[in-house]
Parts: structure tokens; C-alpha cells; sequence
């Protein structure tokens, strides 16, 4: 009876025995669900890994773009803080060397881009439209005397760029911005430049360091037919 008993309990102990190694191991549904939820979390680390490489690499351009317009713009307000209020000899007639309207300015400088002070230096500059549409502000620069020019692009990439310029009628009190500079007598008080970037309009408003009229009882020049325009210079009043 005691043997039948052992038999019984070593019978019921082998059974349970695969039990006891099941509960022990994984089944493949349990492997497969494991990988699907790793592959799922190794596809949402690299997404997340590769959106802020894009952020970074973002902000770099961004920084960049902005230290280029800011260098630009520092360069734009040094040579028209240094404009010369010189009068060109056109046939006779002495007329200012500055004009300027909605997407062109030119006037001297005693600032180059290239080189600092050069002495008079002829600047122009100009607004134009890439194949996109955007529009771009290129400078070029001649020194006079000499023939070589030189050019380059300052801004790009904006919906619209253009000038303005401070006019005060000498019968008017107050003045007001003007697309395009009035006065071959002298130059405006200030200028303003907009960049527009969709509803954005960013200005730099620059005030004319030096301020230029047509000499008054100034002899009448003779015609020169020399390449160099004659300059004559406009007396100068601080600001």
C-alpha cells in the first residue's frame, strides 16, 4: 500500500515537472510581442534623435543668416553715416552726387566695404529679383581714380527690400519719408531701409552724419571733358 502511494506521488511529481519548466521559459508570441515593442521604441528614439539633429542644424543656419544680415546691415550704416555731400559738374550745372529712390542709392563715401577709408569712393547700390522671386540688395563700389570695381551681395532672400528717405520742405515744418529723394541740392537728413519678410518689416532707419547744400555764389564751372566727373565739396553741418 505504501509502495502504491510513492508511485502515485512520483507519477503526479513527473507531470508537474514540464509545468514547472514552462512558467521558466518565453513562448515565441511572447519573443515576438518583446521585439515588436523594442523595434517600436528604437523607431521612436532614432525619430526623436533625428528631429533634434534637424533643430540644431536649423538654429545654426538661422544664426547664421542673422549674423550675415547684421554684419551687412553694420557695413550699409557705415558708409552712409560716412557720406561725402560732394556736387557733381554735369554740363554746367553743379547737381548733388546723392540720389536715391525705391530700390537704388548712390552717393561718396570716405568708408569702402573692401578696404575702410579709401578716400572718395563711389557707392551704388541696387535691388534686384532672384529666379524665386525674392529680392536681393547687391553693392558694387569704384574709387575714384581708379578703374577697377567691385561687387557683391549684402541681402537676400526677402519678400521685399527697399529704401526711403527723410525729405523736409524748407516751406514745411514737419518732414516726411519719401520713396524717392526730391532735393539734387542736397541730401536727405536720414534713410531708411525695409526688409519685409512675409508680415515682418524690419527697418534700419541711418542718420546722415554730415549734411550737404549747393554752395551758395560758387563761380560757374566750365565743362570738362575729362572720364572723372568734377566733385566739388558742399559745405558740412553737424548733426
Amino acid at each position: 500500500m505504501k509502495f502504491l502511494r510513492f508511485k502515485k506521488k512520483q507519477r503526479l511529481n513527473t507531470a508537474r515537472a514540464p509545468l514547472r519548466g514552462s512558467r521558466e521559459g518565453f513562448t515565441l508570441l511572447e519573443l515576438m510581442v518583446s521585439m515588436a515593442v523594442l523595434g517600436l521604441i528604437v523607431l521612436i528614439v532614432a525619430a526623436a534623435m533625428k528631429l533634434g539633429f534637424r533643430s540644431v542644424e536649423a538654429g545654426e543656419k538661422r544664426m547664421d543668416s542673422i549674423e550675415r544680415t547684421r554684419a551687412s546691415l553694420t557695413l550699409i550704416e557705415y558708409q552712409i553715416q560716412s557720406e561725402i555731400p560732394l556736387f557733381v559738374n554735369d554740363n554746367g550745372t553743379l547737381k548733388s552726387s546723392f540720389t536715391g529712390d525705391k530700390t537704388s542709392l548712390q552717393f561718396f563715401t570716405n568708408y569702402s566695404i573692401w578696404g575702410g577709408e579709401k578716400g572718395y569712393v563711389s557707392v551704388s547700390y541696387s535691388v534686384e529679383s532672384d529666379s524665386a522671386g525674392k529680392k536681393i540688395l547687391s553693392v558694387s563700389e569704384n574709387i575714384i581714380g581708379v578703374s577697377n570695381s567691385a561687387e557683391t551681395r549684402l541681402l537676400n532672400g526677402y519678400d521685399d527690400i527697399f529704401f526711403e528717405y527723410f525729405y523736409k520742405d524748407p516751406t514745411e515744418e514737419e518732414g516726411q519719408w519719401v520713396e524717392k529723394w526730391p532735393d539734387d541740392t542736397s541730401i536727405p537728413d536720414k534713410v531708411r531701409i525695409h526688409l519685409v519678410n512675409g508680415y515682418k518689416d524690419y527697418t534700419l532707419i541711418v542718420p546722415m552724419r554730415a549734411r550737404g547744400t549747393m554752395p551758395v555764389g560758387l563761380p560757374a564751372p566750365t565743362t570738362t571733358t575729362t572720364a572723372q566727373p568734377q566733385l566739388q565739396m558742399g559745405p558740412l553741418g553737424g548733426r
